[in-house]
């Protein structure tokens, strides 16, 4: 059964490789809240935490990347972006205004704090050099970026030539000079370190285009902005390795104008309203294994995904936090992770799957595997969550060419070459490159379970995955003595705000079931 949350500030992460599903979770917390208090606007703030453009989340049925999934409810007074954000300014006008037509109050509630970074078209054309560099110099396999400059802007951060949000307050000579030094610098890396042909140059512009346009294809059918808008050549220069340094100025400019009356405080926004006894809901982007200090390069984010940048981010105290750790029942990847529990893609569960895994951000077909209880014990012994949340249970049931078997569950790893168990996730990759997963088989279940509304009404082989699941993860974080094991607080079994069950047995009972 639901219990109380144990402090006014609620994190949202994911504790696999991204993709949980957190973005529906703000909806489930605000409805909580509401219903346990009487209060409408009980959550004051929805933030969003860290990343960028690049971790896309549904909520509601609507897509986002940049804006906190908090755009869905009208009782949320702040859209919050914190100053561990970086984010292009046309971003959150290309995301905010297709949402206004629709009905919902973003700019009237969004609040960007002064020291939200910038990210600008420099960092998006590097981001993709850097990849062709890996490739064609290094003869590396891509990592996989979405290309939206998410790296190359948390680059400048660490060498001290970031732009903040505030800079669109101050004087416009100072920020043109700035940007100006930023393009060159970018364009000479470019060229003269990552070694990009001039053919490869006008081929970034194209790309980029035609990423921005597939995102925003259904604003351009609306008519709210012309394909044009999203054009990027535009902004080349007239030689190879040039930029239009005027015209990106003018657009920067022009767009951070627009925001300027949502640039602030968020330090002030989130301390006013802990004084009120109202809550705030951190939205975190990416998850635990695509930290940058705790994942595996390269295949990493490069923000922190952790609870405590929470309070980086708001640039507020440490304080008390109660944190939901959010994963899927089965497991997704993209990029060149080692992915110990990938499906064979073969598999009639992987085909099924598969159709449903595409990144909200890139369209990009995401990998699919088993249940790693490992990767998630891991998180859960060192990210440390008060609540689990399970996502897509509904996905496995059985339907098309998913007839009928076993659904796997990875509860340790083996080296074949040395026989050594592994109960938790090695730090080194090359070590996790020599392993297998050890799996434990469950039955499956052929019921639609997406209108299950109850824990109760679960198929009886559905609750023991769960329960099993649950057993796994606790049974790998408690190696090292876990005091404090969560409770499985939501199943979700489907996409939609009522596609959720939240009247689950506590832990010791699902253990119980699991035997």
């Amino acid at each position: 059964m639901l219990t109380e949350f144990k402090s006014q500030i609620i994190a949202d992460v994911g504790i696999s490789m991204g993709d949980e599903g957190k973005g529906r979770l703000v909806y489930e917390v605000i409805d909580e809240l509401k219903s346990k208090t009487g209060q409408n606007d009980i959550a004051a703030i929805v933030i969003k935490v860290n990343g960028g453009a690049n971790s896309g989340h549904t909520a509601g049925g609507i897509k986002l990347n940049l804006l906190p999934a908090g755009v869905i409810e009208k009782d949320v007074r702040t859209l919050a972006v914190g100053a561990g954000v970086v984010a292009d300014p046309r971003k959150f006008l290309w995301e905010g205004m297709p949402l206004e037509k629709r009905g919902y109050d973003i700019f009237g509630r969004l609040l960007i704090d002064e020291r939200t970074m910038v990210s600008d078209i420099g960092h998006r054309l590097l981001d993709l050099a850097w990849e062709d560099y890996r490739v064609n110099v290094l003869k590396e396999e891509p990592r996989g970026s979405t290309g939206r400059g998410i790296t190359p802007s948390y680059a400048d951060e660490t060498s001290q030539f970031q732009i903040c949000y505030s800079e669109f307050l101050g004087d416009r000579r100072n920020f043109e000079r700035r940007l100006a030094s930023k393009l060159e610098r970018a364009c000479d890396i470019i060229r003269h370190v990552c070694r990009v042909s001039p053919e490869k140059w006008s081929q970034f512009f194209a790309a980029l285009t035609k990423a921005e346009i597939r995102a925003n294809a259904e604003a351009i059918k609306d008519g709210i902005f012309p394909e044009s808008e999203f054009s990027f050549e535009r902004f080349m220069g007239k030689e190879p390795f040039s930029i239009d340094i005027g015209a990106v100025v003018d657009e920067y400019w022009n767009a951070g104008e627009k925001l300027a009356k949502n640039i602030g405080d968020v330090r002030e926004a989130c301390l006013g309203a802990l004084a009120e006894g109202k809550y705030i809901i951190g939205e975190y982007g990416q998850s635990y294994w695509l930290d940058k200090r705790h994942g595996f390069a390269p295949n990493v984010t490069a923000s922190h995904t952790g609870v405590p940048e929470f309070f980086q981010s708001a640039c507020i105290p440490l304080r008390a936090v109660h944190t939901l750790g959010c994963c899927k029942a089965y497991d997704t990847k993209v990029g060149t992770h080692v992915f110990l529990t990938r499906m064979d893609d073969s598999h009639p569960l992987a085909q099924k799957l598969k159709e449903l895994e595409y990144g909200t951000s890139t369209g990009r077909q995401r990998m699919v595997g088993w249940f790693d209880a490992v990767e998630k014990g891991d998180a859960l012994r060192y990210g440390g969550y008060d609540d689990i949340v399970i996502n897509k249970l509904d996905a496995l049931s059985y339907s098309g060419e998913w007839r009928d078997g076993d659904l796997l569950v990875c509860t340790a790893y083996v080296d074949d070459s040395t026989g050594k168990i592994y109960c938790g996730v090695p730090r080194c990759d090359e070590t996790r490159r020599r392993l297998r997963p050890v799996y434990s088989a469950l039955k499956g279940w052929g019921q639609d379970i997406s209108n299950v509304r109850s824990f109760g009404d679960l198929p009886e082989n559905a609750k023991r995955y769960v329960a099993f699941c649950m057993k796994s993860v606790v049974e790998v974080a408690s190696k090292s003595g876990l005091k404090n094991v969560p409770n499985l607080r939501y199943i979700g079994v489907g996409p939609m705000q009522s596609q959720i069950i939240k009247d689950i047995p506590p832990t010791e009972e699902l253990i119980k079931l699991a035997q």
